[in-house]
């Protein structure tokens, strides 16, 4: 019998949580480049949950070693937050119901006892600030891989 690789769980879909900034910073690059329709943003105020439905950049199956490749992936994603107080955006059109977004990362500004604000950092300048009473994310791959439909990995100019 073997040891398990990294590559054994490469088609494995993604259900990971956080609970710290560490945590978070993992899910951030692991959602860096994910791309979503502005109608696929939610806040239940009831729940205090806060979600979107992204289609994620599979970042976790670019190997180092050999970057480019013509059958780069995507996998539809939720991303949730719980212990939502409030939700404020910047730079968001929500009326224009045909704008795709583009996620770049993810932070946490803590305040007291756990409470903070999320910020979700988007592609041209804009921005969703979650108020929250601790940090609780959830990235959870719901749909199976498929091809990228630009054939290439996110790029960003240095």
């Amino acid at each position: 019998m073997n040891d398990a690789s990294f590559k054994d769980g490469a088609q494995k879909p993604l259900n990971l949580a956080a609970h710290d900034a560490e945590g978070l910073q993992i899910l951030s690059a692991l959602s860096q480049d994910s791309v979503f329709p502005i109608n696929e943003m939610q806040f239940d105020p009831n729940a205090g949950r806060f979600a979107l439905l992204i289609n994620r950049f599979r970042w976790e199956d670019v190997p180092v070693e050999a970057p480019k490749r013509p059958d780069y992936e995507r996998v539809q994603s939720v991303l949730a937050f719980d212990g939502v107080l409030n939700v404020a955006t910047q730079g968001i059109d929500r009326t224009e119901k045909d704008v795709v977004l583009s996620l770049l990362s993810i932070s946490f500004e803590p305040t007291v006892d756990g409470a903070g604000a999320i910020l979700l950092t988007l592609a041209g300048d804009g921005a969703i600030r979650l108020n929250v009473e601790m940090l609780d994310v959830l990235l959870k791959d719901v749909t199976r891989n498929y091809v990228a439909p630009s054939k290439r990995a996110p790029s960003h100019p240095e």
